[in-house]
C-alpha cells in the first residue's frame, strides 16, 4: 500500500483545474472566432506589459503581451466584459492597434507577476542602474574587506522582511567594485543562494543569501539587463551600466537555467582595469624591447595567444594605446566590445546578422584604417583576410586558441594559410598568462624543498641567455599566508608571464616546411626570449609569486 502524499495530491489537482480552465479558453476563444493563446508558454514582452498599470489590467481583466510598433497583442479573458471594451477602446484611441487573444484566468495571473516584479526595480533610464558617488565613497569606506561585505549582506538578509532588493544588489556590487573583482557569481541552490566573486582569477565565497529574496534578484537584473522576465528554461545575455561618478562600468550579464533554478554571472568591465600600461604588465626588459620594436613596424601581424582570462585584450588594448597616433586610424572588430577607446574606431560583430570577423575584417580594409585589431583569428576566410592585410602595408593584431607562441604557425597553416607567405606576414608570436603576485604584507620566506629544487635548476638549466640569471637567487622561495589586505588568499593583484618568437630566418626557413611545435621552438632558441616557464620561475625566485602558482598556470611538469 503506498502512503498518501497531500503535495501531490494538490499538484495534481491543481493541473486538472488548470487544464480545464485553459481548455474553457480554447473553447471561448473558437465561439468568439478569436485566437487562443497560454501566456505561461510564451515570452512576454516587459515594455508591452507596462503600456498599461497594473490597476487598470487587472479591472479590464487583460494584459498587452507583444508590442510591434503600433500592433499590440491583447489577452482578454473574455472580449464581453465592459471593462475590457472600455481599456481596448482607450488603447486604439491612442493610436494602438489591438489583436486581442483570449487567455484563461491562470494565464492572466501568470502574465500580472510582472507587475510585481517590476515593483523591485527603479524607474531610471532603460539599461542604467546609477549608484551616487556618495554612496560609492561610504561603501569604499566601509567595505575593505570580505568580512565587511559579508556583514552588510547579512545585516540586511537577516530581517524578516526584505523590503529594499535594491540595497543589497547595491552592497553586492559595491563590494565587488571595492575589493576589485572581475565577476559575480549568483549560483542557487537547494537552500540558498550562493554568492561568489572572481578576485584576481580565483572565486571567493561570500555570503549565502536567503533563497526567499532570490526571485527578485533575478527579476532585479534580468530587468536591468533588458532580458525576458518570464523565460527561465533559455539562456539569455544582456548588459547594463553603472554611474558611479568616477566612470561608466558596464556589466555583461550571462543567465542560464538550473536545476534549482537560474545562475548568473555578472561580468564587471570597469575601464580602470584598462588603465594599465604595457610597462606595468611585468614583461621583462628583453621580451619588452621585441615587443616595442615590433609593435612600431608599419606592417605585419602581431599574435597573441592564451586561454580566457589571460589578459590578451588587456595587452591588445594597451598596445594600440601605445601606437596610437592622431595621424594613424586604428580600427577593431571585435565580440563584444569590451571597453571603449578613444580616438579608436571599434566595431562588434554580430553572427545573427551574419556580420562575422572575417566580413568585419573585410569591411574594415575599405575604411583606410592603418592598424587593425581583429579580436580573434578562428577560421580560413579571416585567417586569409588577416594575412593579407599584413601584407598590404596594415599592422594587424590578433589572437589565435593555441597553448604557445611556437603553435601560432602550424596553427595557421592549419587554417590553410600559404606557408611562404607566414615569413612576410608575421612580426611576432606573442604567449601569456596571469599569475596571482604575493601578498606583500603576508608572505613567508622559505628554503627550496628537493623536488623544488631539481625541477627550478632544470627550468634555469635550459635558459640560453646566462647573463639573466647573474642576480637569481635559488636558494629559497616565498609561500603565501593570507591576512586582510589579501582577504586570507596570501595574493593580491596579478601579473603576466610572456614568452614570444619573433620571425628571423631561421623562423622563415622552417615554416616552409610545416614544421611541428618542438621543432619552432628548438629554431627559436637562439632568439634568446624566455619561454613562459622559465619567466614564471624567475618571478618565483623574485618573491613576486609563489612555486605553486607558477606550476599550476604554466605547468613546469614534463619539460623537454
Amino acid at each position: 500500500m503506498t502512503d498518501f502524499n497531500e503535495d501531490k495530491q494538490k499538484e495534481r489537482i491543481g493541473d486538472l483545474k488548470r487544464h480545464e480552465q485553459e481548455h474553457l479558453a480554447q473553447r471561448l476563444a473558437n465561439k468568439n472566432d478569436l485566437p487562443y493563446t497560454d501566456l505561461s508558454l510564451i515570452s512576454l514582452k516587459t515594455s508591452a506589459v507596462c503600456i498599461i498599470p497594473e490597476d487598470k489590467s487587472r479591472e479590464g481583466h487583460l494584459v498587452i503581451f507583444d508590442k510591434i510598433n503600433k500592433n499590440i497583442k491583447v489577452g482578454v479573458l473574455s472580449p464581453e466584459y465592459e471593462k475590457t471594451k472600455e481599456v481596448l477602446k482607450e488603447l486604439e484611441e491612442e493610436g494602438l492597434i489591438p489583436e486581442v487573444y483570449i487567455v484563461s484566468e491562470e494565464s492572466l495571473s501568470f502574465a500580472w507577476k510582472i507587475y510585481r516584479d517590476l515593483k523591485f526595480t527603479e524607474r531610471k533610464k532603460a539599461g542604467s542602474f546609477e549608484i551616487s558617488p556618495e554612496s560609492i565613497n561610504r561603501f569604499q569606506e566601509e567595505l575593505k574587506t570580505t568580512d565587511d561585505v559579508n556583514r552588510f549582506i547579512a545585516d540586511l538578509t537577516s530581517k524578516k522582511s526584505i523590503s529594499d532588493t535594491s540595497a543589497v544588489l547595491e552592497v553586492i556590487l559595491a563590494g565587488a567594485f571595492g575589493l576589485g573583482a572581475s565577476d559575480i557569481h549568483f549560483e542557487p541552490t537547494e537552500k540558498d543562494l550562493r554568492l561568489r566573486y572572481r578576485i584576481d582569477g580565483s572565486l571567493l565565497d561570500m555570503e549565502s543569501i536567503p533563497f526567499k529574496i532570490y526571485k527578485q534578484i533575478l527579476s532585479r537584473i534580468k530587468l536591468l539587463s533588458k532580458l525576458k522576465l518570464n523565460v527561465g528554461v533559455k539562456a539569455q545575455d544582456g548588459r547594463f551600466s553603472i554611474d558611479i561618478g568616477r566612470a561608466n562600468i558596464e556589466i555583461r550579464t550571462s543567465v542560464i537555467p538550473g536545476g534549482n533554478g537560474e545562475s548568473i554571472v555578472l561580468r564587471i568591465l570597469d575601464p580602470a582595469n584598462i588603465s594599465i600600461s604595457l610597462e606595468e604588465m611585468g614583461m621583462r626588459k628583453e621580451i619588452y624591447e621585441v615587443f616595442l620594436e615590433e609593435i612600431s613596424k608599419p606592417n605585419g601581424m602581431i599574435l597573441t595567444t592564451g586561454p580566457t582570462g589571460s589578459g590578451k585584450t588587456t595587452a591588445l588594448y594597451a598596445s594600440l594605446k601605445k601606437i596610437y597616433a592622431p595621424e594613424k586610424k586604428i580600427l577593431t572588430i571585435e565580440n563584444p566590445i569590451e571597453y571603449h577607446l578613444e580616438g579608436i574606431v571599434q566595431t562588434q560583430t554580430d553572427h545573427s546578422r551574419g556580420y562575422g570577423f572575417s566580413d568585419g575584417l573585410r569591411s574594415a580594409l575599405r575604411q583606410d584604417p592603418d592598424v587593425i585589431m581583429v579580436g580573434e583569428i578562428r577560421d580560413a576566410e579571416t585567417a586569409e583576410i588577416a594575412v593579407n592585410a599584413a601584407l598590404t602595408g596594415h599592422l594587424v593584431f590578433s589572437t589565435l586558441h593555441t597553448n604557445n607562441a611556437a603553435g601560432t604557425f602550424p596553427r595557421l597553416i592549419d587554417l590553410g594559410v600559404n606557408e611562404k607567405t607566414l615569413s612576410s606576414a608575421v612580426n611576432l608570436s606573442m604567449a601569456q598568462r596571469l599569475v596571482r603576485k604575493l601578498c606583500k604584507k603576508c608572505n613567508k620566506k622559505r628554503g627550496l624543498e628537493e623536488k623544488e629544487k631539481d625541477l627550478i635548476e632544470k627550468v634555469l638549466g635550459s635558459i640560453t641567455n646566462r647573463s639573466l640569471l647573474k642576480e637569481v637567487q635559488k636558494d629559497f622561495i616565498w609561500d603565501p599566508v593570507g591576512c586582510d589586505k589579501c582577504h586570507q588568499t596570501g595574493y593580491k593583484g596579478r601579473i603576466g608571464v610572456y614568452e614570444g618568437i619573433r620571425m628571423d630566418s631561421a623562423i622563415e626557413e622552417i615554416v616552409t616546411k610545416n614544421p611541428s611545435e618542438r621543432e619552432i621552438k628548438q629554431a627559436a632558441l637562439p632568439q634568446g626570449i624566455l619561454t613562459m616557464q622559465q619567466d614564471g620561475v624567475l618571478k618565483a625566485l623574485e618573491g613576486l609569486t609563489s612555486f605553486k602558482e607558477v606550476s599550476g598556470i604554466v605547468s613546469l611538469q614534463g619539460l623537454d
